[in-house]
């Protein structure tokens, strides 16, 4: 008997005869289980094909027509944002299909870089060029990034280039008609890295003259260097990718519906409207300068294109590198290893105030920026709390326990949440001093068939200890709280606002409650203690019903973990593999349909999906998680890759 479940026992008070199994028979019948849904987990990994949903025929022998790669991102050794995971989960793939010939180029910034970065000395063929652009005020960095694959990089200071930068704004001017006389610096510096990014591919054009060389750009941060190169009438073949519209998630970001207005506005007019004009037009020139126009997925093609006036010539599907990933029987091994943590967490979260049953429980959670709109956190919590209405009208005996883990401005943990996890922790401490004397003491009562009650289990002296703890743990009264930590001006934070506004305020006769956890997920938070990817894998489903979302990695992370997941049609995963997913019975990765529908009817299903999830059996659930894992796998960079090499062709194509 582990020391979780005496654990969960004291605290509980549950009868004894479920927690020592009376003649230790039950005992016995649990061995059994677990060895026929062990026998049950092989055979469905063993005899069940990988469903492979790909929608376009994809040439895995593929060659590219350059013999030299630049991949230009603000990402490169620089995490910001998703373009981070795509860059350095895709640089692998990028290296096998170049072998020699392929280098990332990035920013360099001194204390970021060095912690990522292994610098090497300057190739001799190129020494020449990098001392000319120090003297001109940039310094090249040569070395690797410190990850899979160790890929090439060159970082670009850029620091001492800022007296130029008016110079640039006037070239960028008169020879594309960009107006940037009034951009910020969020604008300005970017802008100032990425020219001299194209000044130094154009030097490295030179020396390399015999080679048939292709740069892609990333998002309008790296559009200058395009630029550039367009400006000096350079025989460099270029890729633009805008991951994004920045018009588009400025407009979404403020609560527009971005596609059912999308042919309607003006982009130029609403560009201004909202401050963004600069990177707005930056974008827009830089995708007509660009011999290939790229985009992440269909969702964004459609916005580029109206807000762009630009149509999409490659699609170019977000993948990840699937080989990072644990076997699924690994991921079965830590679901319940991590989930026995949050359900540790769980019980001095909620038991100072009453009591739940955690075999019942499940675990469903949401991870995003803090994107209220964007990211669906609106219907998602109006649909828990419909949920939460139906499971108590249907008399549910489960509980749902939901995690917001979406970053915000916090004041430090709660002083109750605080005060609850103290007290479990000496309630942690004396189990495990005496583990050992319990242990010893149910094994002889089992095997001396006498009747085994708390008397013949746990000392006199013990008891009364544990006793003492347990009223300090039981000492509130009301309802849990709904976040983890202090919000900064809680009254007026979205996600409070609106689980309050929506009856879901963790009472006692709550089917569904929530938890705010808004911080980064480290590992060493003093709460949870699970990283990211652990807490996922502690999780029954995940949830992530976007109103805009370019890719989307969460869900492709999630079924990459193991875990069935619900996104929407409006993100660009779920676009993708809507046709093939929305209709099966067992689809792993539920798509909800958000696009052109009324909100009522978009809640009832989305009301439905996660309902019916509470009515599973754990094999069904087992069958989600699975096929939510080989759904992901197709997403493989292996499978993807492919996408950037025919970008790369038709711009040298189109280049000649």
């Amino acid at each position: 008997m582990g020391s979780y479940a005496i654990l969960r026992y004291l605290i509980n008070r549950d009868p004894v005869s479920s927690l020592f199994y009376k003649g230790g028979i039950a005992f016995l019948a649990s061995i059994l289980q677990k060895i026929v849904f062990g026998l049950y987990l092989c055979y469905n990994l063993t005899n069940t094909k990988i469903i492979i949903y790909l929608k376009e025929k994809m040439k895995k022998n593929t060659k590219s027509k350059a013999d030299l790669f630049f991949e230009v991102s603000w990402e490169v050794c620089n995490k910001v944002g998703g373009i981070f995971t795509v860059l350095s989960s895709k640089a692998r793939h990028m290296q096998k299909c170049y072998r020699n010939g392929y280098y990332l180029v990035g920013p360099y910034f001194e204390g970021k870089s060095r912690a990522v970065f292994k610098e090497e000395a300057v190739p001799e063929k190129y020494k020449n060029i990098c001392e000319q652009l120090k003297e001109e005020g940039t310094i090249c960095h040569f070395g690797f990034w410190l990850i899979k694959g160790e890929p090439k990089v060159i970082l670009v200071d850029f620091k001492d280039l800022w007296s130029k930068i008016n110079n640039i704004k006037k070239e960028l001017w008169e020879n594309f008609k960009l107006d940037s006389l009034d951009s910020s610096y969020d604008f300005d510096e970017p802008v100032l890295w990425s020219w001299a990014v194209g000044n130094l591919i154009e030097k490295l054009s030179e020396v390399e003259s015999n080679k048939k060389i292709v740069v892609q750009a990333h998002e309008w941060l790296s559009g200058p260097a395009i630029l550039y190169l367009k400006k000096n009438d350079s025989k460099v073949s270029t890729v633009f990718t805008t991951h994004a519209t920045t018009l588009g998630r400025s407009l979404a970001g403020h609560g527009a519906d971005l596609y059912s207005v999308i042919d309607k506005i003006d982009p130029t007019k609403e560009a201004q409207k909202y401050g963004v004009a600069p990177k707005h037009n930056m974008e827009k020139i830089t995708a007509a300068a660009a011999h290939v126009f790229t985009t992440v997925s269909q969702v964004t093609a459609v916005e580029a294109e109206y807000i762009l006036g630009k149509k999409a010539d490659v699609i170019l599907p977000n993948g990840l590198d699937m080989t990072k990933f644990p076997s699924f029987e690994e991921t079965a091994l830590k679901h319940k290893k991590y989930r026995d943590k949050l359900r540790q967490f769980a019980l001095y979260y909620f038991f100072p105030y009453y009591k739940i049953d955690l075999k019942d429980t499940l675990f469903y959670f949401t991870a995003s920026r803090y994107e209220f709109h964007n990211k669906g956190l609106d219907i998602f919590i109006e649909s828990l709390a419909r949920l939460n209405e139906k499971m108590k009208k249907n008399k549910s005996k489960k509980t749902v326990v939901t995690f917001f883990f979406v970053p915000a401005g916090v004041e430090g943990i709660r002083t109750e949440v605080a005060e609850a996890r103290e007290a479990f922790r000496d309630i942690k401490d004396l189990l495990e001093e005496e583990e050992n004397d319990i242990k010893e003491n149910l094994l002889y009562a089992l095997t001396s068939e006498e009747r085994i009650s708390e008397k013949s289990v746990f000392d006199k002296g013990f008891s009364l200890n544990m006793k003492r703890k347990l009223l300090r743990l039981k000492s509130k009264s009301g309802a849990a709280p709904l976040s983890t930590h202090k919000i900064s001006d809680a009254e007026n934070d979205p996600i409070i606002k609106a689980f309050k506004n929506a009856g879901l305020e963790n009472k006692e006769e709550d089917k569904v409650k929530v938890i705010f956890y808004p911080i980064y997920l480290t590992g060493a938070d003093g709460l949870g203690d699970l990283d990211y990817y652990q807490s996922i894998q502690a999780c029954h489903l995940g949830i992530f019903p976007s109103y805009y979302e370019p890719w989307g990695y969460t869900p492709l992370e999630t079924g990459a973990l193991g875990v069935a997941s619900l996104t929407s049609n409006l993100s660009g995963f779920g676009k993708y593999f809507y046709d093939d997913l929305r209709n099966k019975k067992i689809p792993g990765i539920y798509i909800l349909d958000i696009e052109n529908q009324k909100k009522e009817k978009m809640i009832k299903d989305f009301v439905d999906i996660i309902y019916k999830y509470t009515l599973f059996t754990k094999k069904k659930r087992i069958d989600n998680k699975i096929q939510a894992r080989k759904v992901a796998f197709t997403a493989d960079w292996k499978n993807f890759a492919v996408h950037y090499i025919e970008a790369h062709n038709l711009a040298v194509e189109k280049n000649i």
